[in-house]
């Protein structure tokens, strides 16, 4: 089981999945969980936005597929359905959420992903799907979807660990987080199964928005740490 906060290569991500993930967006897995795939580093493809301190993701919709001969995707509305008349990933997870707000159906719960660097992703944890709208960005529609972070439902999955571990940590903070401890445990110096921590827990005040209060552990030395002020 990969905990929030934990550190993985693609190769883990698809292991623990149980699927090559290939698409951004993917509606309930195996009939469980539905995956999503995001990015907030410069360039990324799509625009992902973190909020309330990491509580809050919005995640954007996911553009038609480029064909020899066809529009630049990116010209053109992001689809609600396929040629055939099938919803596509927006479709699927539009549905969802709108079933939800109207009371029809608990919230989908998002397994979500984020890539932090080539060839690194780190664990965001389970998300609620809570709502859903359309904007026009440059001249097209395209989907927006309101996740919240799910608390309890992460802290009943992860191995003994304190909830602080798993608060959501923007992409450059653990960028140059990653960078200053230089991808290893900053106690014992592994690099392996590794793990975003907050110095000070979220709990006690500890922000998720500065590097100076993250730091990288391995998974021994962040059990061993807690929910403690070291």
């Amino acid at each position: 089981m990969i905990n929030p906060g934990e550190i993985i290569s693609y190769l883990q991500m698809c292991a623990e999945e149980k699927v090559n993930l290939q698409r951004g967006m993917n509606f309930r897995l195996h009939g469980g969980f539905s995956i999503i795939l995001m990015s907030l580093r410069p360039g990324a493809p799509y625009t992902d936005l973190i909020e309330d301190n990491g509580r809050i993701l919005i995640y954007e919709g996911h553009d038609s597929p480029r064909t020899k001969g066809g529009p630049d995707p990116k010209t053109i509305d992001q689809p609600r359905e396929t040629p055939n008349g099938s919803l596509t990933q927006n479709g699927l997870f539009k549905e969802a959420a709108l079933k939800y707000k109207t009371g029809s159906s608990p919230p989908e719960l998002v397994k979500v992903y984020e890539k932090i660097r080539s060839g690194i992703w780190t664990y965001n944890g389970i998300f609620r799907l809570i709502d859903t709208w359309n904007e026009v960005t440059n001249a097209r529609q395209v989907f927006k979807f309101k996740l919240e972070i799910a608390d309890e439902i992460k802290q009943a999955t992860m191995k003994q660990q304190p909830l602080d571990h798993t608060r959501l940590i923007p992409t450059q903070v653990k960028l140059k987080v990653w960078k200053r401890d230089k991808g290893r445990c900053v106690k014992c110096g592994s690099n392996k199964n590794l793990e975003f921590d907050h110095i000070i827990p979220y709990t006690k005040g500890g922000s998720s928005l500065v590097p100076e209060n993250i730091q990288i552990l391995c998974a021994d030395c962040n059990l061993a740490k807690g929910n403690k002020i070291e």
